[in-house]
């Protein structure tokens, strides 16, 4: 499978710049998925969880609270206001699940966006709030 690299910049900086196999994303008219050679495509973000699937099949989660794609064919940069990455192998998953949960319930979205985020967050962890 074709790699796509895959950059997430937030006001503090970087926190995710990689090759990826695919990144589904939380845009303001519902989720898509964008893979290598995808369509040209920008997009503005709504909040939720990005999920990365990486080269080796291992699934990343980044919850943001607001942003806009830029999808290219061989890149795509998503810029946000507010973002916490989450990884099952974090050695201080709690801290990272609490920051992320704060961060979506922070935001002004709807109840059922903010649950449907915080669903997808414990799906890829695999662990609860």
């Amino acid at each position: 499978m074709e790699l796509m690299k895959l950059e997430i910049v937030t006001p503090n900086g970087v926190i995710f710049d990689a090759d990826v196999k695919q990144v589904t994303l939380p845009g303001s008219e519902g989720e898509f998925g964008v893979l290598a050679n995808h369509a040209a495509v920008v997009s503005v973000l709504d909040t939720g969880v990005i999920v990365i699937e990486k080269p080796e099949g291992e699934e990343v989660a980044v919850a943001i609270n607001s942003g806009y794609v830029k999808v290219q064919e061989e890149k795509t940069l998503c810029i946000v206001d507010g973002a916490v990455a989450l990884s099952s192998n974090d050695s201080d998953l709690a801290r990272s699940l609490e920051a992320a949960k704060e961060l979506l319930k922070s935001t002004e979205s709807s109840a059922v966006n903010i649950a449907s985020a915080v669903g997808k967050v414990e799906k890829v962890v695999g662990k609860s709030f």
